[in-house]
């Protein structure tokens, strides 16, 4: 792809994943404004929807997405959007993807099984995307290989580990996502 250096180019990206994998987190953690967040409390309301079992200390859910901005050259703008989690919302994921380069779908190595239904949806939609292990201190750390053959991803599908909460590990996720969408464009 090329990027014509007088022209502004602004490209909407999606971050996905399942509930509670830290999507929120990673746009906080990423966009040089403040993030826009629709996150409500989580009430008595949603028991028997979400599944808390993962992330037992969650308070708040995203009800109906997240948004930031991050520069990458004065020619390159990303709008980043996160998803929420929970299957009930998944006209918001369809409507969201419209206009969209691109998904980060973030995994949490230790509930990959949650991340099937995210994978479906991102491929129904017909986005390229990366994926992004959430991984952070004092939880295993698998092997990337072992992840990719565990979420039977193609080869070419580019799997990077980041700490949703540390911008230069998500950052470097985001990168290996734009990069291969800049491949796939040629």
């Amino acid at each position: 792809m090329y990027l014509d250096p007088d022209v502004s180019h602004a490209v909407k990206i999606l971050i996905v994943g399942h509930f509670g994998v830290g999507k929120t987190t990673c746009i906080g953690s990423l966009s040089e404004i403040e993030p826009l967040r629709t996150e409500e409390e989580i009430t008595e309301a949603s028991e028997g929807f979400d599944d808390l079992s993962g992330t037992p200390h969650k308070k708040t859910t995203t009800v109906a997405m997240d948004f930031g901005r991050l520069t990458l050259s004065d020619s390159l703008v990303l709008y980043l959007f996160g998803t929420p989690g929970q299957e009930r919302f998944k006209e918001m994921w369809e409507e969201l993807s419209r206009g969209a380069l691109g998904a980060l779908v973030l995994v949490d190595p230790e509930r990959l099984h949650e991340s099937f239904p995210v994978l479906d949806l991102v491929e129904s939609f017909g986005l390229t995307y990366a994926i992004g292990v959430n991984h952070f201190e004092g939880t295993t750390d698998y092997p990337l290989d072992e992840v990719r053959e565990a979420l039977n991803l193609t080869p070419d599908t580019p799997v990077a580990r980041c700490d949703v909460r540390d911008e230069r590990t998500s950052a470097q996720a985001l990168i290996t996502l734009v990069e291969h969408l800049m491949s796939q464009l040629g």
